[in-house]
């Protein structure tokens, strides 16, 4: 039985599935992205988003949510009965400093260029090593669509590696437990100079729900640069992608868009 035809109309109807503009791209209705901030909606000493947070990612006076340790769950949008905070379908979060993910009302996160040498090095070709230091296999999820046909970042020249001694950086997914900081530390040690250091979602760069926790050993994180944090719980994999890419500036940081 002939099964081309069939095939061919399935495919006709997928449509384009690779996304072609990183930069200007759309996300799917019910995807919870940046928030947005109205502080003229707070009232005099209101401080119910802040104590809603389970990870104290908010703060007041002003009206301020870290990004590296929101964990873009609808606490604080219930709990405002005025709904100072809300969330958009925004992806563009990524930040090359762990200030730079402080979002207030007016304020814009983009990663500030990467040294000459760096994009000189790896602009053009860029190898990563993907280390799992205690997530729960969101983030890891998302890391591994970055190479299907979707997001497709091979098209940029970025891609994962089995071993940290062909790679160019690291990225770090999950808490940095206790049982990990060896093998993260070890890991890093085998990735020739110069090389990157990538925070991916709340529980690398913070710790996520996990702050605090005897099982979390943030030395690595305290010891090392980091040189770029994506937030998310998990990110978007767009996040991921357009953040390397201005940070490496194979596309305009300062264009706003989606």
């Amino acid at each position: 039985m002939n099964r081309w035809p069939k095939a061919l109309t399935v495919r006709r109807a997928e449509g384009q599935p690779v996304i072609p503009d990183v930069a200007s791209s759309t996300t799917p209705p019910r995807f919870r992205g940046k928030p947005a901030i109205d502080s003229s909606r707070c009232p005099d000493g209101c401080t119910v988003c802040v104590d809603a947070c389970p990870t104290n990612a908010i703060s007041a006076n002003p009206l301020t949510i870290d990004l590296g340790a929101c964990v873009f769950c609808p606490l604080c949008v219930e709990a405002c009965p005025e709904g100072a905070i809300t969330y958009t379908s925004g992806y563009k979060m990524a930040a090359t400093s762990r200030e730079g993910l402080l979002l207030r009302e007016g304020c814009e996160i983009a990663p500030e260029a990467c040294s000459r040498e760096i994009r000189r090095l790896f602009g053009r070709s860029l190898k990563l090593r993907s280390v799992s230091a205690g997530g729960c296999n969101g983030c890891e999820l998302e890391l591994n669509a970055l190479g299907n046909v979707n997001f497709d970042m091979g098209r940029f020249g970025i891609e994962f590696v089995a071993s940290p001694r062909h790679a160019d950086g690291i990225v770090i997914s999950g808490t940095t437990t206790r049982a990990m900081a060896q093998a993260l530390e070890a890991t890093y040690e085998a990735v020739p100079c110069p090389k990157l250091l990538i925070l991916f979602g709340a529980c690398a760069i913070s710790g996520g729900i996990f702050q605090g926790s005897g099982q979390v050993a943030r030395a690595f994180i305290e010891k090392h640069s980091v040189d770029l944090y994506i937030p998310g719980c998990p990110p978007h994999p767009l996040t991921f992608i357009h953040g390397l890419l201005a940070y490496l500036r194979k596309i305009n940081p300062n264009h706003h868009g989606t």
